[in-house]
């Protein structure tokens, strides 16, 4: 458990970040309005392509925006999924079990990330993985980093599991998308979520044949988040931050997952629409906050 810090609101303010494969520049859009509006973690939380990012955020906070910017415009240099047809062809032969090797996703968290264990972070920073030996969620905090990001990313059937002392993780958003409750057990009092945009478009029944896996998958992958909000304590501010680009659950163009084409223009997109949410979030505060020497007696 990283040690709780409390920012100058004297808040514990937790940023969590959910996962979403390539649509996870939304969240560097995200960081982007945060960063500009001077909104901070005590502590970051992430899960598989949240958990890549939050990890540059917990490593460099002040330049993690520009770092990951960078990231992200020349991603195709480093993508895990950059492969031929041939080579995923014979990745498959040999292993029977994933189409990629994560041999380039290692030079890329490498290149990118100055940080090689958990304690030369400067934020507390926690990733989950899901353990097949246990069926369960494993929770990274100490030790080494990269092999802790490449189990929290080791999405099922496209890149191998990874192993970490004798036990093999899979990609951590098949048990915690995205871990608003593991923010709330680690004492946070005030939690920014950055999403990809698939839980602002509500569920429907499916009407297709096809729809009906999509919409199956996406009932997995949410629900925990789901149950989570729902039993938010009184005493916890959650915050959900707009991506600006809604994923529909049942558009199969979410899971084309090596089109890196509008990384860009999602990563403006969110930081608009965050912005916006952030600045009316501001201006509730200042219009609801007691005057000045106001006493606890004369707030009720």
């Amino acid at each position: 458990m990283p040690q709780q810090r409390v920012g100058p609101t004297g808040t514990p303010t937790a940023f969590v970040l959910g996962g979403g494969g390539v649509h996870g520049a939304a969240e560097v859009g995200m960081l982007r309005a945060l960063h500009d509006r001077g909104v901070a973690p005590e502590f970051v939380v992430g899960t598989s392509v949240g958990a890549l990012n939050g990890a540059v955020l917990a490593a460099e906070p002040e330049t993690a925006v520009a770092r990951l910017t960078h990231l992200w415009a020349t991603i195709d240099e480093y993508s895990p999924f950059d492969a031929s047809l041939i080579e995923r062809a014979s990745t498959f032969a040999r292993t029977r079990t994933h189409l990629h090797s994560n041999h380039r996703l290692r030079r890329m968290l490498l290149t990118h990330l100055e940080a090689r264990r958990f304690d030369q972070l400067v934020l507390p920073f926690q990733c989950v993985a899901a353990s097949i030996e246990r069926a369960g969620a494993h929770w990274f905090d100490r030790g080494e980093l990269i092999d802790a990001l490449l189990a929290t990313t080791a999405v099922p059937g496209l890149l191998p599991p990874v192993e970490i002392e004798g036990e093999h993780f899979l990609d951590g958003g098949l048990v915690d998308s995205i871990p608003v409750g593991r923010a709330i057990e680690l004492g946070a009092k005030r939690v920014y979520v950055l999403q990809v945009g698939r839980i602002e478009q509500p569920l429907v029944p499916p009407k297709r044949p096809w729809e009906v896996g999509l919409v199956a998958f996406e009932i997995a992958r949410r629900h925990r988040f789901v149950e989570a909000m729902e039993r938010i304590p009184d005493d916890v501010e959650v915050h959900v931050l707009p991506s600006g680009s809604e994923l529909s659950p049942t558009d199969s163009a979410q899971f084309r997952y090596r089109d890196t084409s509008n990384v860009l223009e999602r990563i403006e997109v969110a930081a608009e629409a965050a912005g916006t949410y952030l600045d009316g979030l501001a201006a509730h505060r200042d219009a609801t906050a007691p005057p000045p020497g106001t006493t606890a007696d004369e707030r009720g």
